[in-house]
């Protein structure tokens, strides 16, 4: 007799930290997304090109069509602070049976890189995942010649495969101390 699979995810799923909120995404937010969107650097290292509003309207039919076949949640990411819609990112390939999900699909606006925002949801999100889906492994994909996004993952706690599996309490710690020399909000 094989266990059974982890809870069921929620897609109307919010994660809230002290920085951003991650909110379910839905259309209601494209409009903040495309004011922030068609930054050509956003998209020199990824498969997908957000480069006109038809574009975005794509995008942004994947991620509500793979939300509804039950195998990704995406989430807006919105500065807590302001309320604003600063990004995107999502849990993906959500294979429940053996227990392992991406995350990825992430990108925020160029004003919020190098702050807090990123590592923060990480830690929104891989504690989650972990935490409260019973995922066994979470892996991130990334282009390899990309050495911003390798060295972001690296920095997350991720081996160099890009994949988390029974490390997260030491990655948790590692996350925590990270967010604690930001000034608070």
């Amino acid at each position: 007799m094989s266990a059974a699979p982890p809870p069921a995810f929620d897609p109307a799923l919010t994660l809230e930290g002290r920085h951003v909120r991650l909110e379910p995404l839905t259309r209601a937010h494209r409009a903040a997304l495309a004011r922030i969107a068609f930054e050509p650097d956003l998209w020199r290292w990824t498969l997908t090109r957000l480069h006109t509003p038809q574009d975005l309207d794509a995008w942004l039919d994947t991620a509500l069509a793979w939300r509804d076949a039950g195998t990704a949640i995406p989430f807006a990411t919105i500065e807590r602070s302001s309320g604003r819609v600063i990004g995107s990112s999502r849990f993906a390939n959500i294979d429940r049976q053996n227990r392992r999900l991406e995350i990825g699909w992430t990108w925020l606006g160029r004003e919020y890189h190098r702050k807090a925002f990123n590592t923060e949801a990480k830690l929104l999100m891989l504690g989650h995942a972990f935490e409260r889906m019973e995922m066994i492994r979470v892996e991130f994909r990334v282009v390899e010649s990309n050495a911003r996004s390798r060295t972001a993952v690296a920095r997350l706690g991720a081996h160099q495969e890009g994949i988390l599996r029974e490390e997260w309490p030491e990655v948790r710690a590692g996350l925590e101390a990270k967010l604690a020399a930001y000034a608070p909000v």
